[in-house]
């Protein structure tokens, strides 16, 4: 999908919003079970309640694979009832040696035909390489996370006086364009945004960690928007757990809406 599609959809829907997809067969309402694939049943619900209020998909890979070939199965079948115009995210977090990246990018970009996945910087360009060289597919690199860990390595303060992280932000940022990578910012992180936009003011945000983990959204919006808007702000457990019964799905668009009413006044 490309930059200008993202953008459209955005002030088509005026919604920047997310929903990521992290099915825990444990934590879905138990008479989806008795279903054949009760992961794809749960999500086609989630998908149908809240396809008109978000502009993206984000499953987190971690939750399919674990689950084996059935798992992988829910998943292909998840993303291709995905309507076309609306961006898909695999929360993958790969990243290794050239060889290895060119088929984590095969896996997703073409087996799955994800529009995105997310990846580690860790190992330097020749690790992202061969994700950037699909045309209207992106890269989101993670740039600064919300895990109380990540000061651990993203917060080191390096000799010319700026951290880590935005060393990483400033270095990988010239391997691609801003119309194929973009970047994960924790929503919990919001007062650094105002610092990132001054290393990339033009990349689109890949922002998780509204709700559940903490995040705000107003302060999110105010100090991480900019002139496309630039934001993917994404909710999963407070969305896609909002309710248990057979009425979940009703539940989940309830509070969709909620987050999507919010992003309008900005739009």
């Amino acid at each position: 999908m490309t930059r200008n599609k993202i953008i459209e959809q955005i002030h088509h829907k005026k919604s920047f919003l997310c929903v990521g997809l992290d099915t825990d067969i444990s934590k879905i309402p138990k008479f989806l079970l008795d279903l054949e694939d009760p992961v794809f049943e749960f999500n086609k619900r989630i998908i149908d309640a809240t396809k008109d209020l978000c502009i993206a998909y984000k499953p987190n890979i971690a939750f399919y694979e674990s689950m084996g070939i059935a798992g992988w199965k829910s998943l292909k079948k998840t993303i291709e009832y995905i309507p076309e115009d609306i961006f898909t995210i695999a929360d993958a977090k790969r990243g290794d040696i050239g060889n290895t990246s060119k088929k984590y990018a095969e896996t997703f970009f073409s087996t799955y035909n994800f529009d995105s996945i997310t990846v580690a910087p860790y190992m330097g360009e020749d690790s992202i390489t061969p994700f950037l060289e699909y045309s209207n597919k992106w890269t989101i690199v993670l740039g600064l996370t919300s895990n109380d860990g990540s000061k651990s390595f993203q917060n080191l303060a390096l000799e010319k006086g700026n951290f880590l992280f935005q060393e990483v932000l400033e270095s990988s940022s010239k391997w691609g364009t801003k119309s194929n990578m973009m970047y994960v910012v924790g929503a919990t992180k919001a007062k650094d945004l105002l610092e990132i936009r001054k290393i990339i003011p033009e990349h689109f945000l890949l922002i998780p960690g509204i709700g559940a983990q903490g995040g705000d959204l107003d302060e999110v919006i105010k100090n991480g928007i900019n002139n496309d808007v630039g934001l993917l702000i994404n909710s999963s457990r407070g969305i896609i757990y909002a309710g248990n019964d057979r009425n979940f799905d009703s539940k989940s668009r309830e509070e969709a809406l909620k987050i999507k009413n919010k992003m309008s006044n900005y739009l």
